[in-house]
């Protein structure tokens, strides 16, 4: 209801305080989707090595999750904004989401146990691993918005509290459980061209747990009807004016627009856009730097470690030096490779208390990157697998900042009523930079690598250390408001 002076939420009934374990409730399911992505952020290379990818092309497979990203996100962010079932606004798409997912885990690693040519396999894992993808982002983003519906704004510090906590113990479970099914005597070795039993066991683990995760979510919480939701969040009929500043003319009720044309008020996104504070563009940049870098990590750290740390066989292949992937010792580095991401999770979480410490944002944001890209950098040097938990450790710090700065960098600087929007436009510094190094980083390898050698896959995370440094040396362009 808009107030008589101009205001539109004079009249807002307020969220009521929800208990811990109804907080709890809202997230949970989010600690199984988390070990979804962490299983494919941390065998994805492995899994498209071992049906047969040469070095140089693995980049090009990763070009899936950031694009799937960008395209999936903001459309159920839109559909669910207009969606209202007796099963609820956002938990429809969650669990949507979360049953294909499940389906896709149970093939992806199976890709290579069908007989099929070693091209079938790939193109057969390339279209699970793209169904994956769209599946977790419709899976992932409904928890986001739940809390945004459904928690009040004093609450929603401990709500993302929750969620963060959820979100490190699902990732820490997936980068592990092929570590521990090896461990515990399943098979981590394979014939060429067929997954390890280690990897389809996590993966088949990791879907159970996700769809009961998401079950219990499903039973447990029971979102707003659109009568209650309009009391607590009545539609904003104020305008915004090209400088982003509210207007107090009303605007018709209904001012939502066709599904294909997406707009705030009057105006639209791409106005924001174009309007956007220089901070907007500033840590853009940076962000740009420092996801390109976290691309290389995902993508070639299998290669570094195994070559680096194992003392990996390698084989003649159609010509090319490549890695054996059907030996104990390729598999065991892959396996590591998990704990490895899993120190780095650690590490972020240890240094995120650290970094409210710093007087600047700023600061905390340089001296974090520079920390990265020196752990980035070691891996070249560093050929023990118990002193590499030093170089995750620090690129842990790095990955703490880039999930906690910029955000609150940018959010600082906005105004008016298009903060969501901004966010939400903000997300392509994330997925862009990943698919632009995704789609150059084969071309990079193949510059750095001499025929008939085995391609040098650690100086793509040197490389990546390099990207750190320039954003921390970029970050000195950001004015903070």
């Amino acid at each position: 209801m808009a107030s008589p002076f101009g205001g539109w939420g004079a009249y807002m009934k307020q969220i009521p305080d929800l208990s811990f374990m109804k907080l709890f409730n809202i997230s949970f399911g989010f600690f199984g989707v988390q070990i979804a992505y962490a299983l494919q952020s941390a065998n994805i290379s492995r899994i498209f090595s071992t049906l047969g990818a040469d070095p140089h092309n693995l980049s090009y497979f990763w070009i899936l999750p950031p694009l799937m990203g960008i395209i999936v996100q903001p459309f159920v962010g839109a559909w669910s904004d207009r969606t209202w079932t007796r099963f609820g606004r956002r938990i429809p798409y969650l669990f949507v989401g979360a049953l294909v997912a499940v389906l896709v885990m149970c093939m992806l690693p199976n890709a290579g146990s069908f007989g099929m040519a070693a091209g079938t396999a790939m193109a057969f894992g390339l279209l699970s691993l793209m169904f994956l993808d769209t599946s977790i982002n419709m899976a992932m983003q409904p928890f986001k918005m739940m809390v945004g519906d459904m928690v009040n704004e004093k609450q929603k510090g401990l709500a993302y509290s929750i969620q963060s906590f959820l979100c490190n113990a699902g990732s820490l479970a997936g980068y592990l459980f092929p570590f521990i099914f090896a461990a515990i005597g399943i098979s981590n070795v394979a014939p060429e061209g067929v997954i390890p039993d280690s990897v389809i066991y996590s993966f088949y683990i990791g879907a159970a747990i996700l769809i009961l995760c998401v079950i219990y979510t499903t039973a447990k919480v029971k979102e707003y009807p659109p009568e209650e939701y309009e009391q607590y969040h009545p539609t904003d009929p104020s305008p915004v004016s090209p400088r982003g500043e509210a207007d107090t003319l009303p605007l018709a009720k209904d001012t939502t627009p066709p599904l294909g044309e997406v707009r705030e008020g009057s105006v639209s996104m791409l106005q924001l856009l174009v309007k956007a504070p220089q901070t907007f563009w500033t840590v853009g940049l940076v962000q740009f730097f420092c996801w390109a870098a976290f691309m290389f990590m995902w993508t070639y750290t299998n290669g570094t470690v195994a070559a680096g740390a194992f003392d990996a066989p390698t084989i003649l292949k159609d010509g090319a030096c490549v890695l054996d992937t059907t030996s104990s010792q390729y598999q065991d580095a892959a396996d590591w490779v998990g704990i490895l991401f899993a120190v780095q999770a650690v590490g972020s979480v240890l240094w995120a208390v650290v970094i409210p410490r710093f007087k600047s944002y700023k600061m905390a944001y340089v001296v974090s990157l520079v920390l990265g890209g020196i752990g980035f950098v070691s891996l070249q040097f560093i050929h023990d697998p118990y002193v590499l938990f030093v170089s995750f450790l620090l690129i842990g710090c790095a990955w703490a900042a880039m999930l906690a700065l910029p955000f609150t960098l940018l959010t600082n600087a906005l105004k008016g009523g298009h903060v969501g929007t901004y966010l939400g436009l903000f997300n392509g510094t994330i997925c862009v930079p990943q698919i632009v190094a995704a789609s150059l980083g084969g071309l990079i390898l193949h510059a750095f690598t001499t025929p008939g050698t085995l391609a040098p896959e650690s100086n793509m995370l040197v490389l990546a250390g390099i990207l750190l440094f320039l954003g921390a040396i970029s970050v000195r362009i950001i004015k903070e408001k």
